[in-house]
């Protein structure tokens, strides 16, 4: 255990690559990257207001958009800012408790955000398939719960993987090749053995993506054949435009998470990762607050309502 805790002292701050590889592509990325920050940050908590203050929004499904928002402030919050600053400096470093906290807030949040996205899939499936019984099956206690429960999961599995990662030493060479403090590139650079790690790492990915994913189809399977049993048209159209912006969400979200996650270590490509990592941790917070607002009714009311109470 000495000699473990001698050697982690070895490297006491990680350098993260970025995207020096590609300078001239410096200046593009930094207004991209600033441009998608700023607009995630306003989007989600516009979301957050428009569900706090507006009583026409204060059911399950909007509960839980709420807690997807922050879940996506807490994620880009954990990666930008930093990113941010290695585009604009010559050599971006972390020290190694800062690595440790960007990989706990973004393992936390990213986590949870998978299990979210299978409750909230759930909360479409009682209020399509169980219209009648939805306001007593999805009650707000049972809602509460239910976000507690994803928090707390999100919140061990955070845990755990760094943990882990604190019980590695580092010895060798520093350069992340990875704009964040992700686990695949962070056990590539270990000099003490990560098979634990690895095995965890799998059944994390099994639980969060797989069986999630699995979960998310089965009840979107059953909305479909539903909606497909309705007899008026009118009551399809209504039916499916209550669950196309969650659809569309969890599309975004899994397609980057199955790119990003569903290798082996082994198999790992820095380049790959970078972009699959821009998708979930950038792009998709920033496109989440757009999708539910533009192709919602409800929202665009709340909104509505919220700017002609300013003009006036």
């Amino acid at each position: 255990m000495m000699m473990l805790n001698l050697n982690q002292t070895e490297v006491t701050e990680f350098v993260l690559e970025g995207f020096s590889e590609h300078p001239g592509l410096r200046l593009f990325l930094t207004g991209c990257f600033l441009s998608l920050y700023m607009m995630a940050l306003m989007g989600n908590i516009l979301i957050i207001a428009l569900v706090t203050f507006s009583t026409g929004l204060h059911n399950p499904m909007y509960f839980f958009l709420c807690n997807l928002a922050t879940m996506d402030i807490i994620c880009t919050s954990s990666v930008i800012p930093k990113a941010l600053v290695g585009l604009v400096s010559e050599e971006n470093t972390i020290s190694f408790k800062g690595c440790m906290s960007q990989l706990f807030f973004l393992t936390w949040s990213a986590s949870s955000e998978l299990l979210l996205l299978t409750v909230m899939a759930y909360d479409r499936y009682v209020a399509i398939c169980f219209p009648l019984h939805y306001s007593s099956r999805m009650s707000p206690q049972l809602c509460g719960a239910l976000a507690m429960v994803v928090w707390f999961i999100g919140l061990v599995n955070a845990c755990v993987h760094t943990g882990l990662m604190t019980r590695l030493s580092f010895c060798g060479p520093k350069v992340i090749t990875h704009f964040f403090c992700e686990i695949p590139p962070l056990l590539l650079l270990s000099c003490s053995p990560t098979y634990v790690n690895s095995i965890l790492t799998l059944v994390a990915d099994a639980f969060f993506v797989g069986i999630n994913f699995m979960l998310t189809l089965l009840s979107y399977g059953c909305i479909i054949a539903s909606i497909l049993r309705m007899r008026s048209a009118e009551g399809k159209r209504k039916a499916f435009s209550t669950c196309s912006s969650h659809l569309i969400v969890v599309s975004v979200y899994y397609s980057s998470m199955f790119c990003a996650y569903i290798s082996p270590a082994s198999s790992y490509s820095p380049e790959r990762s970078k972009v699959t990592s821009v998708l979930y941790s950038i792009l998709s917070p920033t496109l989440n607050p757009l999708i539910y607002t533009l192709r919602n009714k409800d929202v665009k009311l709340a909104l509505g309502r919220i700017l002609a109470s300013f003009s006036h």
